[in-house]
């Protein structure tokens, strides 16, 4: 079952030479890239089936390579990864092509049962538990920031708080 073609974009190398050598043992070829200016080239040349993209790439967002990704080829099963996740991510996320959204930590398997769950579950059980303020705050943080490209600067501006607060809130919730 070697035919099994996996891209990791993934810029945490340690995190994806993990995820990579359990894809390997799993029977899939695996392939993986931190830069979004090289991923044309390995989709020509590889052609994956499937892909785990990190949704924070460095200075970079992950939905610019989904959307790059389902340009490519729209059968393609992408599975986005985040430390970083809100309501607005996961709806771009699906709208660009992705099929389905994690939160780290996530493991091989549950990585593995999205690929094979393209569709939705309207079995899945609705929340009776309010939305927090917390919450609410951190969602239009993270809109903010994955707006204006993930520049701390420039959100701190539009969401009109000095950008060293802005920072503080975003170290205790460990982006990644």
């Amino acid at each position: 079952m070697t035919d099994r073609r996996l891209l990791i974009v993934e810029d945490d190398a340690v995190f994806a030479r993990t995820l990579a050598r359990s894809f390997e043992r799993r029977g899939y070829q695996v392939e993986v890239t931190a830069d979004l200016e090289d991923l044309a080239g390995i989709v020509d040349r590889f052609a994956p089936e499937f892909a785990v993209v990190d949704l924070r790439l460095g200075g970079a967002s992950g939905l610019a390579c989904v959307e790059q990704l389902h340009a490519a080829d729209p059968e393609m099963r992408i599975v986005v990864l985040t430390g970083f996740a809100s309501i607005a991510t996961a709806v771009e996320a699906i709208k660009l092509g992705a099929t389905n959204y994690l939160t780290k930590p996530s493991h091989t398997d549950e990585i593995e049962a999205a690929f094979d769950r393209p569709g939705g579950d309207a079995q899945v059980e609705v929340s009776a538990t309010p939305t927090t303020i917390k919450t609410l705050e951190w969602e239009h943080i993270h809109q903010t920031l994955a707006a204006s490209d993930f520049n701390v600067s420039e959100a701190a501006r539009r969401l009109g708080m000095h950008r060293r607060t802005l920072a503080r809130k975003l170290e205790k919730r460990h982006l990644s």
